[in-house]
């Protein structure tokens, strides 16, 4: 229980150190990671049924050469592809969001440290550094938000790819 309060606490502190828009950074990580971590479930509940189910539906059927499924089979895809790719685009957005709220936690913290200036003077190496921690901090954090979120990103979106081939192939076309 200890290890929890003081995880807590570095925290806590870690996000004092940044200022607000750290804890704008954060919450967007948040958002990300849990809309990652969603589609990976999905994947592996309720996308697979989902091929399931089209397939039956697709073998259930005694004509499959028509021009008219042919559409059928396009649009069978056609719903699998959006249902696995549903929050592959927020994820992105979030994504390219990280590294510009980092660079408006720069502005801020410069904005600090110019204001710390002004009052005490160039040479108060103290005030200037509370707002050098709220420069740089948030910057780094945006930019490790934003770096683990591009390779998942791309791995969900070759993940969905893959899947979806993975159906086309599976609906075959004979009878």
């Amino acid at each position: 229980m200890q290890w929890l309060i003081t995880a807590f606490v570095a925290v806590r502190d870690f996000m004092e150190l940044g200022g607000p828009v750290l804890a704008l950074i954060g919450w967007t990580i948040f958002g990300m990671w849990v809309l990652i971590v969603e589609r990976m479930i999905y994947f592996q509940t309720g996308l697979r049924k989902l091929r399931t189910d089209i397939h039956d539906t697709w073998e259930s059927r005694s004509e499959r050469r028509s021009w008219h499924a042919h559409q059928i089979r396009d649009g069978m895809i056609s719903r699998y592809s959006m249902s696995a790719s549903v929050s592959v685009p927020i994820v992105q957005t979030l994504v390219a969001l990280c590294p510009l709220l980092g660079l408006m936690g720069t502005v801020t913290g410069m904005i600090e440290v110019f204001d710390a200036m002004a009052y005490s003077g160039s040479g108060n190496a103290r005030s200037m550094a509370s707002g050098v921690s709220k420069a740089t901090i948030p910057t780094m954090a945006g930019m490790v938000g934003a770096l683990s979120g591009v390779f998942l990103v791309t791995m969900l979106t070759r993940r969905v790819e893959t899947e979806v081939e993975i159906l086309e192939d599976d609906l075959t076309m004979d009878h």
